[in-house]
């Protein structure tokens, strides 16, 4: 890897991991101090619980919940501010809100917290868009992605009652959503263009140079020796 490369890396690894760090000392904070922090998380039409649209991602439950939603934000977050720099951003902020107010529109009545929805919706999102563009990195990518997260697919139908379905369900049709949004956006398939016409026009190319045949060397000299006129007998 190049010194470019490294440092696209570096900087690409920066915001998720500067979350990580973040949700983690907010949970540390609530565990060492005794607090519960949960009732700042979305719960379905209460309107006093609108904030918990943006909270809630920075809310889990326990260590276990914590350290299983920080390995996929790094690996995935790092993927989409890697290859999709330019929306990176937009795209987060976007799964966020997205994924968070359908949750508060649509959910059970209970207290949804926690990162899964904003994992569902990058998930989906790195999966769909490689697809979409045609660009072969990002196929690469979106199969990495099913590769490893492909079981998550399983996380947005309600087979475990005491998981919010409902978030990971509306994260990963954020993620769908976005995904069809921002084609025009950031990496685009590679079209190789060979450009005829300059070839045509370049005076210097090669077959219009008039070339003089070479000259030889050698040279070849021609004697003349006229023929004896014979006798004649009488």
């Amino acid at each position: 890897m190049d010194k470019y490369e490294k440092n696209k890396l570096i900087n690409a690894l920066f915001y998720p991991l500067l979350f990580v760090i973040t949700i983690s000392i907010v949970h540390v904070v609530q565990y060492v101090f005794d607090y519960n922090w949960f009732h700042y998380g979305i719960f379905p039409l209460k309107v006093e619980n609108l904030s918990g649209i943006i909270l809630s991602v920075f809310i889990h439950g326990d260590f276990n919940h914590l350290f299983n939603n920080s390995i996929p934000l790094l690996i995935l977050g790092t993927s989409l501010f890697y290859f999709y720099k330019e929306i990176a951003l937009k795209v987060i902020i976007w799964i966020v809100l997205m994924g968070g107010i359908w949750t508060w529109i649509s959910a059970r009545e209970a207290y949804h917290a926690g990162a899964s929805g904003l994992i569902y919706g990058l998930f989906s999102f790195l999966m769909i868009s490689g697809f979409i563009r045609r660009n072969k990195q990002l196929i690469a990518l979106s199969f990495f992605v099913v590769l490893v997260y492909g079981s998550m697919v399983w996380g947005v139908f309600p087979i475990k009652l005491n998981i919010s379905f409902e978030a990971h369900l509306w994260g990963f049709i954020s993620g769908v959503v976005l995904a069809i949004y921002y084609r025009k956006q950031g990496p685009q398939k590679v079209v190789h263009v060979w450009d005829e016409d300059d070839e045509e026009d370049d005076e210097d190319a090669y077959w219009k140079i008039k070339q003089s045949p070479p000259k030889s060397k050698m040279q070849v000299k021609y004697f003349f020796k006229p023929k004896e006129e014979t006798k004649k007998e009488d």
